[in-house]
C-alpha cells in the first residue's frame, strides 16, 4: 500500500478524505458507549503531531504504572486498585461508567492505544510486553464495570455471551458452585449475579482447570470468572491486530517525522536494560561466590550453585547466568576464564571448551555472528519464555519450582516460617515477581524495598546498595532496554528537536492509518 507524499505542513496516508470530527452529544456517547472497550475500530480523526506525542507519552506512562504496581502489588487488592485508579485519573484517561464529560477521556484512550500498536508490534518482546499491560489495564476497568453495564460491553465487544435466566440457573445450581473458580460462593451470592452460557471452546483455560460446569458444549460460569474468558478473547484480538501492523509498519517507517518518535517509544518500554557499560571489570571472578549468597536473586543464586556442584550448565542455564554475570560487571576476559575453569573442573578437555563453548561467549558479547550485544534477561522474559525441562537449573525458582522443593530452599536461606507462608501464598496467587521482591525484603531486613523489582540485575544492584551504601554501580548501569540492538542516541535527539518545532497546526491523518490496523 502507498503512501502519499506529505506536503511541509501536513501529513496525509492514503486511505480517504481528510476530516476532523465534531460531534454532539448523542454521536459522542455512541463512539464510545463504555469507559473500556476491545479497540475493534482505529480512530479516525485528524491530529497535531504535538498531540499525536503527548498522547504515545501518557500512555506509556500509563502502562509502565501498571507494570510497577503488578510487581509491587497484588493485582486486585484494594491498594493496587487505588493507586492505578489515581494514575488513571492523573493522565485523564477513562475508567468509570456514569462519569460525565468522559468523551474526551474515552477519546485519549482510544487513539493512544492505536498510537503504541505502531511502536509495539516491532518484535515479539514489545508485543507480549504491550499485550500484559494492557490486559491487567482491562482487568482493572472490568472489575468496576457496572454489573448492569456487562451485557452491553460484551455485545460492543462482539462477544456473543448471553446471561441463562433466573429458571436455568436455579436448575444447574449446586453444579455450577461446585465448578467455579469461585467455589467459595455461597448459594445467596450465585443469586446475586448471573452467569454466562458460553460455547465450550471459548472457555478451555477454565475446563483444563477443570472450574467450570459443562453441558451439551456449553460452559455455564457466572460473573466471578468471565473476566479469565474476556481477557482470553481480548489478547487473541489484539495478538492478531498487533501482527497485521507489524506488516505494514515498513510504510509508516519510512516517514522521517514518525519513526524517530516510535523508536523512541519502543525502547523506552521497559526501562534499564542492566548491560555491562560501565560496569565492566568491577567485580573479580573470587568475589562472585560471597555475592551469589548476599545479592543474587534466587534464580542466580540457584544456578551458580548448580554450575559449583556439578561443573556444568546447559545452555538455557549459561545464557540466563551468562548474561547476569555480564550484567554485573564481568569483562569477556573474565567470563571466558571463569566458566573454562569451571567446565575443567568437571573433566571437560580444555580443546573441546574452546572449540564448543567460547564462540558462544564472545557471541553473547556482541564479538561473533551479528555482532549484537545481547542484555541479561528481564524477569518478565525469564518468566514467560523457555520453561525449564528435567536437568535444567534456568527459569525462575517461584515460577518453575515444585512448591515444596521451593519451601525447602527457602529454609535453606534461612528465610522465616511465617516468611515462607507469605512467599508461598504469593506464588500460589501466581504473583512471582512479587514473591522475589518479598524475599528481597526478608533477605536484607527492609519493611519496603521502596522499588518494584522487574529484573534479576535490578535485585543484584538494589542489594548492593543497600549492602555497600554506594549508588556508583546502579547509576552507570542505566539504559533505555531493547530487545534488539540500540538506536543511535542522535536519531532520539533529532526526534525531541524535530517535534519541538513542529507548528501545532500539523496534522496526522488518522482516518488514512485504518490500513495500517486492518487487514
Amino acid at each position: 500500500m502507498a503512501i502519499e507524499k506529505p506536503a511541509d505542513n501536513e501529513m496525509q496516508f492514503s486511505g480517504g478524505n481528510r476530516r476532523r470530527l465534531r460531534l454532539g452529544g448523542d454521536q459522542r456517547n455512541a463512539c464510545y458507549p463504555h469507559s473500556l472497550q476491545f479497540y475493534l475500530e482505529p480512530p479516525s480523526e485528524n491530529i497535531s503531531l504535538i498531540e499525536f506525542e503527548s498522547l504515545a507519552i501518557d500512555r506509556v506512562k500509563l502502562l509502565k504504572t501498571v507494570e510497577n504496581l503488578g510487581v509491587s502489588h497484588v493485582k486486585g487488592t484494594e491498594q493496587y486498585q487505588s493507586k492505578l485508579e489515581a494514575e488513571i485519573r492523573r493522565l485523564k484517561f477513562s475508567f468509570r461508567e456514569n462519569v460525565e464529560n468522559e468523551y474526551e477521556r474515552r477519546r485519549r484512550d482510544h487513539i493512544s492505544h492505536f498510537i503504541l500498536r505502531l511502536a509495539y508490534c516491532q518484535s515479539e518482546d514489545l508485543r507480549r510486553w504491550f499485550i500484559q499491560q494492557e490486559m491487567d489495564l482491562l482487568r482493572f476497568r472490568f472489575s468496576i464495570l457496572p454489573k448492569d453495564k456487562i451485557q452491553s460491553f460484551l455485545k460492543d465487544s462482539h462477544l456473543h455471551f448471553e446471561a441463562i435466566s433466573d429458571e436455568e440457573r436455579s436448575l444447574r445450581e449446586h453444579e455450577i458452585i461446585a465448578s467455579s473458580t469461585s467455589s467459595s460462593a455461597s448459594k445467596s451470592e450465585l443469586e446475586l449475579e448471573s452467569v454466562y452460557k458460553i460455547p465450550f471452546a471459548d472457555a478451555l483455560d477454565l475446563f483444563r482447570g477443570r472450574k467450570v460446569y459443562l453441558e451439551d458444549g456449553f460452559a455455564y460460569v457466572p460473573l466471578k470468572d468471565i473476566v479469565a474468558i474476556v481477557l482470553n478473547e481480548f489478547r487473541a484480538k489484539l495478538s492478531k491486530a498487533l501482527a497485521l501492523t507489524a506488516r505494514s509498519l515498513p510504510a509508516v517507517q519510512s516517514d522521517e517525522r514518525l519513526q524517530p518518535l516510535l523508536n523512541h517509544l519502543s525502547h523506552s518500554y521497559t526501562g534499564q536494560d542492566y548491560s555491562t557499560q560501565g560496569n565492566a571489570g568491577k567485580i573479580s571472578l573470587d568475589q562472585i561466590d560471597s555475592l551469589s549468597t548476599k545479592s543474587f536473586p534466587p534464580c542466580m543464586r540457584q544456578l551458580h550453585k548448580a554450575l559449583r556442584e556439578n561443573h556444568h550448565l546447559r545452555h538455557g542455564g549459561r545464557m540466563q547466568y551468562g548474561l547476569f554475570l555480564k550484567g554485573i560487571g564481568l569483562t569477556l576476559e573474565q567470563a571466558l576464564q571463569f566458566w573454562k575453569q569451571e567446565f575443567i573442573r568437571g573433566k571437560m578437555d580444555p580443546d573441546k571448551f574452546d572449540k564448543g563453548y567460547s564462540y558462544n561467549i564472545r557471541h553473547s558479547f556482541g564479538k561473533e555472528g551479528k555482532r549484537t550485544d545481547y542484555t541479561p534477561f528481564s524477569c518478565m522474559k525469564i518468566i514467560l519464555t523457555n520453561p525449564p525441562g528435567q536437568g535444567d537449573y534456568h527459569g525462575c525458582p517461584f515460577r518453575h519450582s515444585d512448591p515444596e522443593l521451593l519451601k525447602q530452599k527457602l529454609q535453606s536461606y534461612k528465610i522465616s516460617p511465617d516468611g515462607i507462608s507469605q512467599i508461598l501464598d504469593l506464588v500460589k496467587g501466581t504473583h512471582y515477581q512479587v514473591a522475589c521482591q518479598k524475599y528481597f525484603e526478608m533477605t536484607h531486613n527492609v519493611d519496603d524495598c521502596g522499588f518494584s523489582l522487574s529484573h534479576p540485575n535490578q535485585f543484584f544492584f538494589e542489594s548492593q546498595r543497600i549492602l555497600t551504601g554506594s549508588k556508583d554501580i546502579r547509576k552507570e548501569s542505566i539504559q533505555p532496554e531493547a530487545p534488539q540492538p540500540k538506536p543511535s542516541v542522535q536519531k532520539n535527539k533529532d526526534a525531541s528537536s524535530a517535534l519541538a518545532s513542529l507548528n501545532s497546526s500539523l496534522e496526522v491523518d488518522m482516518e488514512g492509518l485504518e490500513d495500517y490496523f486492518n487487514e
